[in-house]
């Protein structure tokens, strides 16, 4: 069987986090089997869709390595198909024209609300034996939905769900002004696109028993669904755009690796043994649906934050230097060419602790910046004691010719018997005279980063 999955998300706004985990999962299915991944943007919400949303859909999805076959599929280019469809489905009879006006629909809400029912539409232009058609109102088209009976569907992730027909209310298929619908244009071009399984977001699961009817009605193939549980804040609450950590971008401005966004979004809600990290490769090779969890997956910070700081560990410096180098353009942080070799050499312990880019970009401020300020409550620290200490360090530290950590161990051990101190003692004023604040990175790793010259110029101010 061919394996063809799409992912079709609406350029009305930001691609949220749940889509891309959704996406990631067709494309390592798809992968997995050597099949075909195409994006459909979903455009048909003319007020609301914008180019510079597609854009953003497209460039995140690049950016955490997924492709997409062939070209996007633009949704509003189809209409016409659609509203062919759906004249079809009315000319054999599994849709109906509607004439309910405005008012009257507002009317059977309220009088379902009162009731305390959800709303379903209550049929009344099904058969129209004794109504006159009113000539001041344009018609929609319903889909004739089963009335009668139960409708099953076999989830590849939640197992075999059965719903009551009666709760399917008779959906409209072609508003008045003559544009289809989610649930028709979903339907008609997945079937044109050749799709051979769904895989969404399971607030989806109402709308699979409507496409379903229609799938029938027309006679096509019915693809396979895998309905997959939501995140949730870690409040616990469904994620939603106005979460601070919904977007690819709040990522990328955290100075998240799109490896470790990756790897994480993958094990959220999808389980391999006891498996944790995951390359490219494992991930495409380990895939499939029956990991998948059932329940919904709560965001964390702490656990994203502590796979990006594995990834940054074990990532090639010089591939990490690039990535930092990116990431500071993106955000315009200035780094100086003439520091480029300096940064480079550091890596190795920038990225020490660093849990996000920015983080190393924080560390290697120190090297980034000839004149350095001292935070107030670190100047506070350089007390008289302290500052001896550092003209003692200046003193013994200019009379050595090679800077190499034995030599700079040396000095630091004969001060602290000498100031009767420990390592943080001497540590300590050194790391704020040299860089400005009392953490960081290690102090006879900040040393040997710097020349001679500014280290003295540092100690001497």
């Amino acid at each position: 069987m061919a394996f063809i999955c799409r992912f079709a998300p609406s350029p009305t706004g930001p691609l949220h986090i749940g889509g891309v985990r959704t996406a990631l999962f067709n494309w390592l299915l798809v992968k997995k089997n050597k099949g075909k991944f195409y994006l459909r943007i979903e455009d048909t919400d003319k007020e609301r869709s914008k180019e510079e949303f597609k854009k953003q859909i497209i460039d995140s999805l690049s950016w955490i390595g997924i492709k997409h076959d062939d070209k996007e599929y633009i949704q509003s280019k189809n209409i016409n198909k659609h509203k062919e469809i759906a004249e079809e489905l009315l000319k054999k009879g599994f849709a109906y024209k509607c004439y309910c006006s405005e008012e009257e629909i507002k009317e059977q809400k309220e009088k379902c609300k009162k009731q305390g029912i959800a709303f379903i539409y209550n049929r009344k232009w099904r058969d129209p034996k004794n109504l006159e058609i009113p000539k001041d109102i344009k018609p929609v088209i319903r889909f004739k939905s089963k009335i009668s009976g139960n409708s099953l569907i076999k989830d590849l992730v939640q197992g075999e769900i059965n719903i009551a027909n009666s709760i399917i209310e008779d959906f409209i298929i072609l508003r008045q002004d003559g544009s289809p619908t989610y649930q028709l244009s979903a339907v008609v071009d997945d079937h044109l696109m050749k799709i051979s399984h769904v895989i969404r977001g399971d607030d989806h699961k109402i709308n699979t028993f409507k496409q379903k009817q229609i799938y029938e009605a027309m006679n096509w193939d019915v693809p396979q669904f895998a309905h997959i549980p939501l995140i949730h804040s870690e409040k616990g609450s469904k994620l939603s755009k106005r979460d601070k950590a919904s977007t690819i971008d709040d990522y990328i401005k955290l100075g998240i690796l799109s490896d470790a966004l990756r790897n994480y979004l993958l094990r959220l809600g999808w389980a391999h043994k006891d498996k944790e990290i995951f390359t490219l490769d494992e991930s495409i090779k380990l895939f499939d649906l029956n990991g998948v969890g059932k329940s919904p997956s709560k965001l964390d910070m702490s656990r994203i934050l502590s796979i990006n700081e594995h990834y940054i560990k074990h990532i090639d410096e010089k591939e990490l230097f690039e990535l930092l180098k990116v990431y500071c353009q993106k955000f315009k942080k200035k780094i100086d060419a003439s520091k480029e070799s300096t940064l480079l050499k550091s890596m190795n312990f920038l990225k020490n602790k660093a849990k996000t880019l920015e983080d190393i970009y924080q560390n290697a401020h120190y090297i980034l910046n000839d004149s350095i300020k001292i935070l107030p409550e670190d100047l506070k620290l350089l007390d008289a004691p302290s500052k001896k200490i550092l003209k003692d360090f200046l003193s013994e530290f200019e009379k050595i010719s090679k800077i190499t950590k034995e030599s700079l161990e040396k000095i630091v051990n004969g001060l602290i018997d000498k100031h009767k101190t420990n390592f943080k003692g001497i540590g300590q004023p050194l790391r704020i005279a040299l860089t400005g604040s009392r953490f960081g990175p290690g102090i006879y790793d900040i040393i040997i980063s710097l020349n001679k010259d500014a280290v003295v110029k540092r100690l001497k101010n």
